[in-house]
């Protein structure tokens, strides 16, 4: 279980550096939130790989993905997180 715990948040790390680093424009976010946004990524990236592949359906709908999977889902949530935070700036 603690191996599950700290792979989840090395790769949630690297998942989120990578999509900060893939998506343009400045992000101000620290680097929990940037390891929350690749392990979100990581089950996104999952969760399309099953919908996509139909694979491991036994596992369920949201399941962890490997690196490239968490780098996709991470620049998804990525630029949802940018759009939802734009639209508050601008209310604000």
């Amino acid at each position: 279980m603690f191996g599950l715990i700290v792979s989840l948040v090395v790769i949630g790390l690297i998942a989120g550096a990578l999509a900060r680093l893939l998506v343009p424009g400045r992000q101000e976010m620290s680097i929990p939130m940037t390891v929350l946004i690749g392990m979100i990524g990581s089950f996104v990236g999952g969760f399309l790989g099953y919908l996509i592949f139909h694979k491991d359906g036994s596992d369920g709908f949201f399941q962890p993905s490997g690196i490239i999977g968490s780098v996709i889902g991470a620049v998804i949530v990525l630029l949802v997180w940018q759009r939802i935070g734009a639209r508050s700036r601008v209310r604000g």
